[in-house]
């Protein structure tokens, strides 16, 4: 069950009253910073960001519901110039990043970045949480578990349910607990997020896009998902798929899922390639089969019509090795629907990238720093000096994508 927390991020006078003469000054050098740069982005829309090959995704992820980091990180990276925001199907996740995306519009009067929300076909490793009993562990045991953690979802601290052992709001999935557990007292408790709820979810005004993440092994729960979410894919600016590298099988999975689409198709669509899921944060290394994975589809001649995106082990080095192929901004696209393939080249467009681990780490290391000194709920525009080293950080990597 995810926590239910909300901030109140309008900035109202009373509050600017209340803020100290280092605070407001701390503010308004961040206001600065912002007004300062004249970025591409801050005038296209993510339509215009996707034909360009200077999309970029902040993924929140597709397990993770701790709504005041979502809402913290939502906020730091509409700033920083995404043009698309992805959470869980979550209501109560919507809600929080929305108003991050609000709270940030409040100090720049900037265009909003798309919102969409992630499902599943199937058993997904983003979709799955992880599970132990803390009563069951040795007093002795060093706690691996609590170290390798990246979203810092294990604690021992407390003896409530939501206190101890796996923080489930907190976890997404990653696993790296799994295998470090020296008494193999960690299971994987997986799910599939429910059509109805979503096929809702996808109606509301605030909800721009919808992303499916499959194996692409076989298309036949996928054809499932997509008949259960009905006319409401006609709700949404953009279709994504996001799957796997298959290998030789890729290419004729993601042509049947196109047309298994294409009859009700109405918006843009994209191919999310997940080239090593969830390992950004880990290094310079990471990236490498995610950029395999674009040189991959980017050659191929008969793949279907979308946007091309790369995720999963993306990082600062991914813009630098997608260059070394050859494939940043190096073409074209037409305006069509159905046509984001290249025009000018053999290589396909590169739409953009998508930044998940790796985006919630470097503003991650400020968060936590943030909650240990003013509590587990702190909004960060009420602490200003923490929101501009968030927004630098946060800045730093979009602009590998925005050349800046």
């Amino acid at each position: 069950m995810a926590l239910r927390f909300s901030c109140n991020t309008k900035i109202s006078p009373q509050h600017h009253a209340r803020v100290n003469s280092r605070s407001k000054n701390c503010l308004q050098t961040v206001k600065s910073l912002v007004n300062s740069i004249r970025l591409p982005h801050i005038s296209s829309t993510p339509l215009e960001s996707l034909q360009q090959g200077n999309w970029v995704k902040l993924i929140c992820g597709a397990s993770f519901e701790d709504v005041v980091d979502i809402k913290n990180l939502s906020l730091v990276y509409t700033l920083a110039g995404v043009d698309c925001i992805d959470c869980a199907a979550d209501a109560s996740v919507v809600s929080a990043v929305n108003e991050g995306i609000e709270a940030a519009r409040d100090i720049k009067d900037l265009r909003r970045p798309w919102l969409m929300i992630s499902v599943n076909d199937d058993k997904d490793l983003h979709f799955r949480k992880a599970e132990f009993d803390p009563e069951e562990c040795p007093e002795n045991c060093s706690r691996p578990c609590e170290v390798v953690c990246p979203a810092n979802a294990i604690s021992f601290e407390g003896k409530t349910s939501h206190m101890t052992g796996v923080i489930t709001e907190r976890c997404y999935g990653c696993g790296r607990c799994f295998p470090v557990c020296p008494y193999d007292k960690i299971r994987e408790v997986a799910y599939v997020r429910d059509a109805i709820t979503t096929a809702d979810l996808m109606k509301r005004d605030d909800v721009d896009a919808i992303e499916i993440h499959t194996s692409g092994r076989q298309t036949t729960l996928f054809k499932e998902l997509w008949d259960a979410l009905g006319d409401s894919v006609r709700h949404v600016r953009l279709i994504a798929v996001s799957l796997p590298n298959g290998g030789d099988s890729t290419l004729s999975s993601m042509n049947e899922m196109f047309s298994i689409m294409k009859p009700r198709l109405q918006s843009f669509n994209l191919w999310q390639l997940d080239g090593r899921p969830m390992s950004g944060d880990i290094g310079r290394g990471a990236t490498r089969e995610s950029i395999a994975f674009a040189v991959q589809l980017a050659t191929a001649k008969d793949r279907p019509p979308g946007f091309l995106q790369l995720a999963g082990g993306t990082n600062a080095h991914t813009i630098n090795g997608l260059e070394k192929e050859g494939l940043f901004q190096t073409t074209s696209i037409t305006n069509h629907s159905y046509d984001a393939t290249s025009t000018n080249s053999s290589n396909a467009l590169i739409a953009g990238v998508a930044y998940g681990g790796y985006a919630r780490k470097i503003v991650g290391r400020v968060l936590r720093s943030l909650q240990s000194q003013h509590g587990g709920t702190a909004c960060i525009e009420d602490h200003p000096a923490y929101l501009l080293q968030a927004l630098k950080e946060a800045l730093a990597l979009v602009g590998t994508v925005k050349l800046v």
